[in-house]
């Protein structure tokens, strides 16, 4: 701005947070909770990891719900969508990875990527039946954007994953994210 030459190609830039905020304890960014209960497979030797986000029972015991009997749901299907007692505002204030819808994942990266020469770090995470079709409208979607970067993933789409919603053995048997209308998913 004022008419020096600079000699670096970037002046801004975000370090991929996903993996690094495990090892800080901290948020991972811009990146949505992914699941409110999940097992983390292959850390520490080969162990498997069971998680919560420590955020669920503070903001269960905040809205008057005895947070054990949810918890319990929770760790069997990663999310709150559906279960019994918990009011609606608090599975949109919950929301996780796989319940939102991909433009939104989109319309974040773009607001940060506004703001930063490199790329920005995102995830664009996709439930199990999503199709080739919904992954090349996400990196046209992404293109007309400007993102210089964008991540697709398709939960399920390995035959083992580094993490799985829910701490059951067969979390599987829930939905892995809901394809929905964005003008019905808005937070």
């Amino acid at each position: 701005m004022r008419g020096l030459r600079l000699r670096n190609a970037t002046c801004t830039a975000i370090a991929p947070t996903g993996t690094l905020s495990i090892l800080a304890g901290t948020s991972p960014g811009i990146e949505p909770l992914f699941a409110l209960a999940f097992r983390r497979h292959g850390v520490l030797s080969g162990e498997t990891l069971v998680e919560t986000t420590p955020v669920l029972e503070r903001v269960l015991a905040e809205s008057g719900l005895q947070p054990g009997p949810v918890i319990a749901k929770v760790l069997e299907k990663g999310n709150l969508r559906d279960v019994e007692g918990v009011p609606e505002s608090l599975e949109h204030l919950l929301v996780t990875a796989l319940e939102i819808p991909p433009i939104r994942h989109l319309e974040v990266q773009a607001a940060f990527q506004r703001h930063v020469d490199n790329s920005v770090s995102k995830t664009v995470n996709l439930p199990h039946d999503a199709t080739r079709e919904d992954v090349a409208w996400i990196y046209r979607r992404a293109w007309e954007l400007q993102l210089k970067g964008v991540t697709v993933y398709r939960f399920g789409s390995k035959r083992t994953q580094v993490i799985e919603l829910g701490a059951a053995d067969s979390p599987d048997r829930y939905l892995h994210g809901s394809k929905c209308d964005p003008e019905e998913c808005r937070l």
